[in-house]
């Protein structure tokens, strides 16, 4: 079978639909077990979304029970931020944990750790015992964000495999959207912010038992030399003629990888030309999604609706509920579009509308809301151009860098890059939720906007430059990308290809 028809979807594929050659098609809903293992694993990225919109509305009680919070927007910035220092460790961990232990076990340490984590919030007498545990459960982020899209990635057919990868985007929005809910849910009971906090522990406690149940990776298992346990996964994912090309491909990875002998380490990424060429693109896409601004709003979109001049906790809650939401319906319309309209595409028209949301947001900020007309509009366009900015993010730059970044990278090294992207994806994070509100605060909220604006016009540009469109391909043809960007040829190099995925 060859590569154009397997990039067309003439595929084999389980309970599939028949195409014109008498062959079953792989599509998203086509194989239930590729599903289950997609959904298990992306309660990872639910983890990841909840702790991401849940301490926007938390933090609203906390400031009313304790003084120095309310006090401080060091300290406001401080408890959002702890928990990105801990995903940035646990995400620069993530990487080696993932290539030594394997996936499966990543992710129940994760579960571990997020739950802990979720304890120690919950019980907090204190700003800063609310911060350690903020810490635990950042690391336990840090690591399913590493983990859950290569796991993903490595069990999903190459032609559904973006909308599978965007299925843990998802389950992050999913997460946002749910952590609102709670939110207002406990808005009138007793312990608000601890209730709010607490209950993050329980999709966590979930996917731990549901993964005891799960395979490994069954390319880190073939990787390993089990081959036989990767075939018996494999075997539930494709038909036999195209479960034997995959193996096929899996047993001349393995052999090119004893020949070369090659021992695994940070530095490669810097030393070789192709590893630094997918690196620079798959970090920088990671980077530029968070500061074009997406979890300034997620963060502070309860507060950004107050700053608009909707006063009540409640209504800024619900407001910013309706935001949520709308990245959710978002990102399944980026499911359908990644692999029909392309990874590429779908970003550059993501960044196109993500800039003229943040200049309406801008201008929204810019107006006096002391003038009683203006104050009406101020509140309103801003609440509009919270919407666009959700609109045009959610089905682009929210899906496409972890898709790229689960699919660029070759077999031997994609837990070290994809770890080391998703750390960048962290410290970006970080920079941008604890410098917000004092930017606002020193040059103004329009402004600040309009920085970003700015950012989203060079995020456009990087794309349009650096990242190459993957959709369709496998792992070998976007590994062949790198070589011809690397030596300008697709073979007969100087320079040996490095192990194929």
């Amino acid at each position: 079978m060859t590569i154009e028809e397997r990039r067309s979807g003439n595929l084999g594929g389980h309970n599939g639909n028949y195409n014109s050659n008498g062959e079953k098609r792989i599509t998203y809903f086509s194989n239930s077990y590729v599903l289950g293992l997609t959904v298990v694993a992306g309660i990872g990225g639910l983890l990841f979304g909840y702790d991401t919109g849940v301490i926007s509305g938390a933090l609203l009680y906390i400031r009313d029970e304790f003084e120095e919070v309310d006090q401080s927007s060091f300290l406001q910035e401080t408890i959002v931020s702890m928990a990105l220092v801990g995903a940035i460790i646990g995400a620069a961990l993530g990487g080696w944990i993932n290539d030594s232990f394997g996936r499966k076990k990543a992710t129940l340490s994760a579960d571990v750790v997020f739950v802990l984590g979720s304890i120690v919030m919950a019980a907090a007498p204190n700003p800063y015992v609310l911060i350690f545990g903020r810490l635990l459960v950042g690391l336990g982020v840090g690591v399913a964000s590493v983990t859950a899209p290569v796991y993903i990635a490595e069990a999903a057919p190459s032609e559904i495999r973006g909308g599978l990868v965007s299925t843990n985007v998802l389950m992050i929005t999913g997460g946002q959207f749910v952590s609102y809910l709670v939110n207002l849910a406990f808005t009138e009971v007793p312990g608000t912010w601890r209730w709010m906090l607490g209950v993050s522990g329980v999709p966590a406690i979930v996917q731990f038992v549901l993964m005891i149940f799960l395979p490994e990776s069954p390319r880190w298992l073939y990787m390993k030399n089990r081959k036989s346990e990767a075939i018996v996964v494999l075997s539930k994912i494709y038909e036999p003629c195209r479960l034997e090309e995959e193996i096929d491909q899996l047993a001349t990875a393995l052999e090119e990888e004893a020949q070369r002998k090659i021992r695994i380490s940070f530095w490669d990424v810097f030393t070789s030309k192709e590893l630094r060429l997918a690196f620079f693109a798959g970090a920088g896409i990671q980077a530029f999604q968070q500061f074009t601004g997406i979890n300034t709003v997620m963060y502070y979109s309860p507060t950004i609706v107050q700053m608009a001049g909707f006063n009540s906790n409640r209504l800024a809650l619900l407001l910013s509920l309706i935001v949520a939401f709308m990245n959710a319906l978002g990102t399944i319309l980026g499911i359908y579009l990644i692999d029909n309209f392309g990874r590429k595409k779908l970003a550059l028209s993501s960044l196109f509308g993500v800039t003229i949301s943040l200049i309406v947001l801008a201008v929204a900020f810019m107006l006096d809301p002391s003038n009683s007309t203006n104050g009406l509009l101020y509140g309103w366009i801003a609440v509009i151009g919270l919407g666009l900015y959700i609109s045009f993010f959610a089905p682009g730059m929210g899906p496409v860098p972890w898709t790229v970044n689960s699919e660029i990278y070759p077999e031997a090294y994609r837990g070290v890059c994809g770890g080391m992207s998703a750390t960048v994806n962290w410290i970006s994070n970080l920079i941008v939720a604890q410098s917000f509100l004092s930017l606002a605060g020193a040059v103004g909220t329009g402004p600040t906007f309009l920085i970003l604006a700015a950012v989203a016009v060079l995020a456009f540009i990087f794309v349009a430059v650096f990242v190459p469109e993957t959709k369709g391909l496998s792992f070998e043809q976007v590994e062949r990308i790198w070589k011809v960007r690397a030596y300008g040829d697709d073979s007969g190099t100087s320079e040996p290809l490095l192990v194929s995925a």
